[in-house]
């Protein structure tokens, strides 16, 4: 969930991350990979074992480039994140994942249905030719159809990065029989909830739980007595988490305004609301999600699943999955990378070296 008050750079000049251009041996350069979102770009350069030799950070998201679409602000974007390795390293693949392929980026990438393997994401691969001659190959999302659908960009190939089968360099796979069924859950502005069996994500739930709490915070007047504290307030925070799954049968509308009324009569300083409405927030989440677990069967306490995302969040949602009873929740870094590595890997785009290392 991305937290009020976080700062975000003023321009979109990429950071190198530590390694200029005169680090990196382009002699080894196996693949480009672009995680492409609303708000930032971050950008990957592979060898042919699948390690990452160098990254690239910007702003310029699909709906902050530099320049209008027309004006040609992909262009731009693309050459600010990459430009350069590619300057050195002409005819190298390049592949992109998330918002850049939906119908504000780029070129649309139509989605692929559930139930959806590596295989129909690689079938549904749109190319756009760049301004500078190098195809970018745009990644489809993922569509669950039903009475209310479903959708997701970019979570599916961290999905398939985690499912992969040296996740977290080989000591913790997801799932050591192929056909188990397994949840991942990716944090976030909309979280994600994806049951994955045999290699396909089957099905996904989303929860607006990061922008809710962004606008609660930001434009209702919950946010007039609160105040960022100097470090995260884990027992506000579990307290939200409780109220909601011990007294919020009635739902989020019914509880989230004891965030004021707590202030108003001295029992919740201002200092510890936002972690206590971020807590409520996440336990209605994992309420709703605990309902429709039990709807297949199956519950919280019993799940062994994997989280996708910043690492304090993640965290975050460890302490509140606990409250549930569930105690094996890891999470799964490099993901992202994985899964960029992985759809390349399938679509034919690199050859992988002998003995290829995870990617991260």
């Amino acid at each position: 969930m991305k937290q009020a008050g976080t700062a975000t750079p003023a321009n979109h000049q990429a950071a190198a991350d530590g390694v200029t251009v005169a680090d990196v041996d382009f002699a080894q350069a196996a693949l480009i990979a672009l995680d492409w979102g609303t708000t930032s770009l971050r950008a990957y350069l592979f060898d042919a074992h699948g390690h990452v030799m160098a990254t690239r950070a910007s702003t310029a998201g699909i709906m902050n480039l530099p320049r209008s679409a027309a004006e040609g602000g992909f262009d731009a974007a693309f050459d600010d994140a990459c430009g350069a390795w590619l300057d050195h390293a002409r005819g190298v693949p390049v592949i992109a994942a998330g918002m850049v392929g939906s119908a504000q980026g780029w070129l649309e990438a139509p989605y692929v249905e559930t139930p959806a393997n590596a295989d129909a994401l690689v079938a549904g691969i749109v190319r756009v030719q760049t301004a500078r001659g190098a195809t970018l190959h745009i990644v489809p999302g993922v569509l669950q159809r039903g009475e209310l659908p479903n959708v997701m960009r970019g979570e599916e190939t961290q999905i398939f990065g985690a499912l992969s089968a040296d996740a977290n360099g080989g000591q913790d796979t997801i799932a050591t029989d192929g056909n188990a069924r397994s949840l991942i859950g990716l944090p976030g502005t909309h979280a994600k909830w994806a049951v994955v069996q045999a290699e396909r994500i089957e099905r996904f739930h989303t929860f607006m739980t990061g922008e809710v709490f962004a606008a609660l915070r930001e434009h209702t007047i919950l946010g007039r007595t609160m105040v960022t504290p100097d470090r995260p307030d884990t027992e506000a925070f579990l307290r939200g988490v409780n109220i909601a799954r011990e007294k919020g049968q009635a739902g989020v509308l019914a509880t989230v305004f004891s965030t004021r009324t707590l202030g108003l009569t001295g029992e919740l300083p201002s200092e510890a609301q936002p972690d206590y409405l971020s807590g409520l927030l996440i336990g209605h989440e994992l309420v709703g999600l605990e309902a429709l677990l039990a709807k297949q069967g199956s519950s919280l306490a019993q799940q062994s699943l994997r989280l996708i995302g910043n690492d304090a969040l993640c965290e975050r949602y460890r302490l509140a999955l606990a409250q549930f009873g569930c105690l094996r929740a890891e999470p799964v870094r490099h993901a992202t990378e994985r899964g960029l590595w992985r759809v390349a890997v399938e679509a034919g785009l690199v050859q992988p070296s002998p003995h290829t290392a995870r990617a991260g």
